[in-house]
C-alpha cells in the first residue's frame, strides 16, 4: 500500500512549510502556486522587501490587521511575476483561505483553483468564487 501523502496533502504541506518563513507573530501564511503538479512560486506573508518586519520592529495595526506585511498570495504571485512564471489556469494552496483583496489578485492572475487548510475571516470569497468560476477547495474535506 503507496504511504505518500496525495498530491493535495503534499502542496498542502509545503504550504504550510513555506508559512514557517513568515515574519508576522500575529499569524503565519504560506501559499504555493502550483500546475501541473509542478511547483510555480511560493510566498509568505512578510514585509515590503528591504523594510523591517513585524518580528524586528512589531506589528502595524490597522482595523484589527497587520498592514506592515504583504500577504502569502500576493507575494506568490509577484514571485512568479518577477521570474517570468506564467501561472495562468494554475492552482495555489494556502494555509489559510484568502483575503478579499488577495483574492481580486488570484482572479486576476487566472488561477482557477484555491485549496486553503483554513477559512480564514472573509465570507465574500465565496459569493466571488462561485460568479468566477474559480474553486474554493477545503483541504480538510479532499482525502
Amino acid at each position: 500500500m503507496d504511504k505518500r501523502p496525495s498530491w493535495d496533502q503534499y502542496f498542502g504541506q509545503l504550504a504550510k512549510q513555506v508559512a514557517t518563513r513568515s515574519t508576522c507573530p500575529r499569524k503565519q501564511v504560506g501559499a504555493v502556486i502550483i500546475k501541473d503538479k509542478n511547483i510555480l512560486s511560493t510566498g509568505y506573508n512578510g514585509s515590503i522587501r528591504g523594510l523591517p518586519h513585524c518580528t524586528e520592529v512589531g506589528c502595524l495595526i490597522e482595523n484589527g490587521h497587520c498592514i506592515r506585511t504583504v500577504h502569502a498570495e500576493a507575494n506568490a504571485i509577484v514571485q512568479a511575476a518577477k521570474h517570468g512564471v506564467k501561472i495562468e489556469g494554475a492552482s495555489i494552496y494556502v494555509t489559510a483561505s484568502p483575503c478579499f483583496h488577495c483574492f481580486k489578485l488570484i482572479a486576476n492572475a487566472g488561477i482557477k483553483e484555491i485549496y486553503y487548510l483554513e477559512f480564514y475571516r472573509d465570507e465574500r470569497i465565496i459569493k466571488f468564487s462561485n460568479e468566477t468560476g474559480i474553486k474554493l477547495i477545503d483541504l480538510n474535506q479532499v482525502d
